[in-house]
This record gives structure tokens, sequence and C-alpha cells, in this order.
């Protein structure tokens, strides 16, 4: 607060000696309101303000419960005074190039913003709630780096209260929660289905097999009960696909011998169905249970081409107003809702498996600040402004936008252990 902007306000010493009491009071309560109503975007602290859950011992009460689910993916984002649950120094679970604040960025402001839906509440994340709903479960993160983005997120935020612990297992990234009987894995897997990615030094295109779904993941289905999955952002680059043995087209033409130019689009909904199916053949219809959230596509955010300088130097979000949802996001998006209800209706007469959507598409369209831009590495100004600045505009600030993910996987899990009771 600006003292100097209320001096004359302020009763001479002689003036405040005869004053009574409860005059003094009221002043004291005045400046007091001042100074806690004043805006964030002003007053941004030094460090950032964390809040403290290792002192819960019960769940907080949650918010009332809707006659229906509420639309979270529909909404705006909004300022804030409270700060995210962690940062760099309370969590060591994030890639370095993701702690935006320890490689040196200098704004804070894209830490106030919190999403808020247009027809209900969107309460804050409580790491205790969502452990006792993971209890006796293992749900497991499948996709790409962005997925990965997503449960580093989502374990900082439960290392407020407890450490999980990070154990060795072929194929996967795997955290044990001993106090809950719970496991959080990842397993990289950027097309869902078998492929290998291109390589800098070559081949400089993706193989991918459209009906073969991944085995790093299958094989380890009986264990899972709860599959998160994401992906999309591998489809952008050149590609052969095959079925079978077959090549059946490719994307930018990355070998003479193909001709066949398909896109993204079909090999996406293929590679969908094909992981989607996977799972229903292995655990659905031999009577095992599991609950299967698709996460939407993210959009990135480059202002130019990713591999020719592009940049995302945006400090505040978007606008409801200045960006729609429309072309590739909103394709990929419609494509992922379509092929979810298709294996809800394959599923249909079998029990024990739930499919959900965690659209988180448009909210995170409206957030080109919250990646970590040139701040990816540390520091990349402190010797001047270089030629060429490497961004990225796909991955997550953590603590950031990403966080908003967590909070919403938190209702579905609750909203899912409703509905289990009913």
């Amino acid at each position: 607060m600006n003292s100097k902007r209320f001096t004359n306000l302020l009763p001479s010493s002689s003036v405040s000696y005869a004053l009574p009491p409860i005059v003094l009071l009221a002043f004291c309560i005045f400046f007091y309101y001042l100074s806690v109503t004043s805006s964030p975007e002003n007053h941004l602290p030094h460090s950032i303000p964390i809040t403290n859950h290792s002192s819960l011992t019960a769940p907080t009460p949650r918010s009332p419960v809707y006659e229906k689910p509420c639309d979270y993916s529909d909404g705006k984002w909004v300022r804030t005074k409270r700060g995210p649950l962690y940062n760099g120094t309370t969590c060591v679970k994030m890639k370095k190039n993701q702690n935006c604040i320890a490689n040196g960025r200098p704004d804070l402001g894209y830490l106030f913003w919190r999403w808020k839906p247009s027809e209900c509440h969107l309460p804050r994340f409580e790491p205790n709630i969502f452990l006792q709903l993971i209890s006796n479960k293992h749900v497991a993160f499948v996709g790409d780096s962005v997925c990965r983005n997503h449960i580093e997120s989502l374990l900082c935020m439960l290392a407020t209260v407890i450490k999980p612990n990070r154990v060795r297992h072929e194929g996967s990234r795997r955290w044990l929660i001993p106090s809950h009987n719970a496991i959080l894995s990842f397993y990289w897997s950027p097309f869902l289905v078998q492929g290998v990615q291109r390589q800098i030094k070559g081949p400089h295109y993706n193989t991918i097999h459209l009906d073969r779904v991944n085995i790093r993941w299958e094989k380890d289905l009986d264990e899972m009960d709860m599959i998160v999955l994401s992906f999309g952002h591998w489809f952008m680059a050149p590609s052969v696909y095959y079925e079978g043995e077959k090549v059946i087209g490719c994307l930018n033409h990355p070998v003479s011998n193909c001709t066949t130019e398909i896109g993204f689009y079909g090999p996406i909904r293929r590679a969908l169905r094909t992981a989607l199916n996977s799972i229903i053949e292995r655990k659905v219809i031999k009577g095992n249970g599991v609950d299967v959230i698709l996460r939407t596509y993210a959009p990135s955010h480059f202002e130019g081409d990713w591999d020719k300088g592009g940049s995302c130097a945006k400090t505040k979000p978007y606008g409801v107003w200045e960006r729609q949802l429309e072309g590739k996001d909103a394709e990929i998006r419609r494509i992922e809702l379509e092929e979810v209800e298709n294996a809800k209706a394959k599923a249909k007469n079998f029990r024990g498996f739930r499919m959900e959507v965690m659209d988180v598409t448009k909210l995170a369209l409206l957030r080109p600040d919250g990646h970590p831009g040139a701040y990816m590495n540390p520091f990349p100004f402190a010797n001047g402004v270089p030629k060429r600045v490497q961004s990225d505009c796909v991955h997550w600030c953590l603590p950031g936008p990403i966080d908003t993910w967590s909070e919403i996987f938190l209702q579905m899990l609750e909203n899912m252990a409703r509905a289990a009771k009913e």
C-alpha cells in the first residue's frame, strides 16, 4: 500500500492524542481493509506463497452436490489473490525445464489466475481428499510428455502433505503411497499405439502402427484400476503409418515410396480407437473393472514455427472473446469426444467400465502465458538477447495453469465415488 497516498487522512499527533479510542480503532480497521483488498497484480510477492496442508487431519468440506455434473470445460480465467499450493523449492518432482521461477522468469502474474466454470464452482485441490479417493488403487497416466507434465504437477500438489516414494519398474515411472496403498505411474506412449518417434539423427519421421497397442503399457493393464490417457502433439510431425505390415499412408511425405498423404486426423482417431478397444477387450470383457479418463488435447501457443524461433511471450490469459476454439484444436477434441462415445457404446453391456472425459482444451487454449517459453532454460537473457532463443510453448510451468487439471480430476473422482454409492 502507498502510505503517502493516505497521509492527509491521518490526524495530527495533537488531535490523535485527544481522540476517543473508538475513533482510533476505526482508523486501524480502515487501513487494514485497504491493505487486504489491494490488487495482487500490483503487489506480487518476491516468493510465491503456498498453502500448507501438512496439518490437515480430515478432509475440508467440499462444495455442495449439484443436480447435474458441472461442465468444467466452459468458463473463464479470473484473477485470484491466492498463490499455488507449491513452488520449486517445496517440490522436487518437477523437470527443470518446467521450473520457470527457478529458471529466472521475472513475471509472476501467471500464477494468480483461477479457472471459473460458467455454471458452478471449481474447488481448490485438497491433497488429503484426493489420496483417500485413490486408496488401494493403481492410477496410470499413459501418453506423451504433456501427460508426464500433468502427473508431475499432481505429484507436486500431493507432496504438500505426503512424500510419494519413487520405485523402479520396467516400462514406467512409478510412485508408491504406502499410507493409502496407492500407486501412481506414468507410461511413456506418445502415440498410445506402437510406434517409434523421429530422432534428431534420423530417421526424421515417426513410424506408427495404428492397429497395434503399445506393449509398454498394455502388458500392465491387468493391474491398473484407473487409466488417464492423453496424446496428440507427436502426430504433427512427419510420419509413416502402418496397419499390419502394410504402409497405408503418411504425413508430409517423409519417404519417397509413400505417396498417399492422409494427414493426422484419421491416424489420431485410429490410434485412440485401438487403445480403447484394447482396454475393453483386456479388462472389461474379462470381467475386470476399470475407470478410463481421456484428457483432451491441450493446444500449444507458438507464435511462429516451433522449430524456427517460435515463441510465447504473453503474460496474461486470453479473454473468452479473444480466442475461439477452432481449426486443428477443435477437430482433435471432436475426434476424441466421438471415440469416447463409441467406446461407451461398445462396452455398455459390461459391468465395471466407466469412461469419462477431462475436457481441458478450451481452458488450456486461453493460457498462452502458462508455458515456460524461453525460461525452459536457466536465465536465457542473462548475457543479453541472443540471436536465437529456444522456447517451449507446449509444456506448462510448474506451478502453473496445469495444476487446474488436477482440480478437475479430483472433482471427477468425487463424482465417480458418489455415483458408485447410488
